[in-house]
């Protein structure tokens, strides 16, 4: 991999986390035509551009929160970024894990494949917490 194409994937990742935080789409995020594959845990959804993307997001998401990043690793088209989400929402505090594999040109993303835990809501937390034990956070 070039040193230039590191360089891109690296403002794709802080172009993706802004978005995934802000709810603010970065210039140049997504190509105009970027195919998305989400798969949560009963359902899966594909779109074919920027507008159809951004608007799944914020149907899922609608209100920015926290990412904490555990991973990113460049691939030879991109990137990979493993991520917990928290926000507020309606009074209760929400969770969810993720994963993207991203394929970006230049320092734009044109393919995504995401897979998503779904969104837990304080009781699904709860539950999980009394359940299991987590060896790593």
């Amino acid at each position: 991999m070039t040193t230039q194409a590191a360089t891109d994937t690296s403002v794709a990742v802080a172009r993706l986390i802004s978005f995934l935080e802000t709810g603010s789409v970065p210039d140049g995020l997504f190509a105009p035509d970027v195919f998305a594959d989400l798969s949560l845990p009963h359902w899966r959804i594909q779109t074919d551009t920027a507008s159809d993307i951004i608007a799944e997001r914020f149907a899922g998401h609608p209100i920015p929160g926290e990412v904490r990043v555990e991973r990113v690793e460049q691939t030879g088209h991109g990137f990979t970024i493993e991520f917990e989400e928290r926000w507020v929402h309606e009074g209760q505090h929400w969770y969810c894990r993720e994963m993207i594999r991203a394929d970006v040109v230049r320092d734009t993303i044109v393919e995504l494949s995401i897979y998503c835990t779904g969104d837990w809501d304080e009781a699904k937390q709860r539950e999980h917490g009394q359940a299991v034990r987590l060896i790593r956070p």
